[in-house]
């Protein structure tokens, strides 16, 4: 998990500084389709299109692109041709690359992310090359300031869930990870919901059952990457098990 949770604090850095709301909007208008899609139009009986709009209203996305967006998923406007894609890959170091995608055209994704994968040094590569390296999870995460971790151990363990960890980040501000297999996810979301905990984030990843530490030179090469794929607008995730050992980090950090 170290890796992980090194690149959830890089990451919740970068949004606090860089604003790409049109690209945030976009990434998860696609959500919202592919939800409505699967599903249909009607959060109250569509779990998983209602937990894709709340995401949107929580970075104030407008009513009139949800309502587009749920159309064009249920086939009332044209746009709603998106396809679920799982690309894997091999970083520099030896790091195994998960990237969830949606797309309206494989024939422009694929050779996008193949070209960040090269220009990086590395590789991507064909079905199974890291998945074997991962489990499926659901991970939904909650500030520490909002409960105790015994508190929120006990009702994720009611729900179903597999563990609670905490992730401390290097300015002080920490959040708890509820982990949960994707059967017992939704079933997660809904009790921290009627415990009235406010959820930052909900999303079923990648978690790495082993990492690879990695040296300064391939830590640099390997955060470009994972920038460059984090910005696509086609991937909806990306997961990766590497771990950037502390001193790594605060050279890292020195730049």
């Amino acid at each position: 998990m170290a890796g992980h949770s090194h690149w959830a604090g890089i990451k919740h850095k970068k949004a606090a500084i860089d604003n790409k709301r049109g690209k945030l909007w976009s990434r998860l208008s696609k959500a919202i389709i592919v939800a409505a899609k699967m599903g249909g139009g009607d959060p109250e009986m569509n779990l998983r299109l209602r937990y894709a709009i709340n995401d949107a209203k929580a970075v104030s996305m407008p009513k009139d692109n949800i309502e587009r967006a749920i159309k064009k998923g249920t086939g009332e406007l044209d746009g709603g041709n998106l396809d679920e894609v799982l690309y894997e890959g091999i970083a520099p170091g030896g790091v195994a690359v998960m990237c969830d995608i949606l797309t309206d055209n494989r024939n422009r994704t694929a050779p996008e992310i193949r070209k960040f994968f090269e220009v990086s040094g590395g590789k991507l590569g064909a079905s199974g090359c890291a998945a074997w390296m991962f489990d499926r999870k659901g991970i939904v995460t909650v500030a520490d300031n909002k409960t105790d971790e015994e508190s929120l151990m006990e009702i994720a363990a009611e729900a179903g869930a597999d563990d609670v960890r905490h992730v401390a980040d290097t300015d002080g501000v920490g959040t708890f990870e509820v982990i949960s297999a994707p059967d017992a996810f939704s079933a997660v979301c809904d009790a921290l919901a009627a415990a009235d905990l406010e959820t930052e984030s909900r999303k079923l990843t990648w978690l790495s059952k082993e990492t690879v530490a990695l040296n300064l030179s391939d830590a640099r090469r390997v955060l470009k990457l994972m920038e460059k794929l984090d910005d696509h607008d086609d991937v909806q995730g990306v997961a990766a098990n590497f771990d950037i050992p502390e001193e790594v980090l605060a050279d890292l950090e020195k730049e």
